[in-house]
């Protein structure tokens, strides 16, 4: 299976990928991000795989940018497309390119804590267990299926960054094998429920 993955960031969710199934269970083609300078970027050029930036200013709008990035991913011939730390929502176009082929990692338990700084909102509402979250993506912000979950008890935690830390090796683990099962052909809707996958 062909693999295109965005990022905004350092792309640590990225190298994970690089280095436990591409070249294995999935070939990463593509990496796009839309910040020039991601960290994400050079970890693409370094292990030979294509990669470019669609910043906002070279588009007219969130639809153009989202439309351009679809149309480079095809040309590469993806089929499934990884939100790996993307920061920016992505339309119902692009969705419609991909049908339930977009796959995101989100660094809470949903439904609790979607969108922006999800660690942040946790903290704030003292949660004692955080969590990893590997989903569809819809047309809503962290709504869709779930696919894979994970939690780690953190009573004490105080910080964003020291949650981060924690719950980096989950998103490192879950991401991986959330591709491995789409690529097996593992992954299907569950017809007594459409919010939900069978894996």
């Amino acid at each position: 299976m062909r693999v295109g993955v965005l990022a905004s960031g350092t792309g640590t969710n990225l190298q994970a990928l690089l280095d436990s199934v591409h070249g294995r269970e999935v070939e990463i083609v593509a990496v796009a991000s839309d910040k020039p300078q991601a960290q994400a970027l050079e970890r693409a050029r370094a292990a030979g795989v294509p990669a470019r930036a669609f910043p906002a200013g070279d588009h007219p709008g969130r639809d153009a940018r989202d439309a351009a990035i679809a149309d480079w991913l095809a040309a590469a011939g993806v089929e499934l497309v990884v939100l790996a730390g993307y920061m920016q929502l992505l339309g119902a176009g692009f969705l419609a390119r991909f049908p339930d082929r977009v796959l995101n990692v989100h660094p809470a338990l949903l439904p609790a804590f979607p969108g922006l700084d999800a660690i942040g909102q946790a903290l704030d509402y003292g949660v004692k267990v955080f969590g990893v979250t590997v989903h569809l993506v819809d047309e809503g912000v962290d709504t869709g299926p779930i696919v894979l979950q994970a939690a780690v008890e953190l009573p004490d935690a105080t910080g964003r960054d020291e949650v981060l830390a924690a719950l980096r090796p989950l998103e490192h683990r879950l991401l991986p094998e959330a591709v491995r099962r789409i690529a097996a052909g593992r992954l299907r809707r569950d017809p007594a429920n459409p919010r939900r996958v069978l894996t």
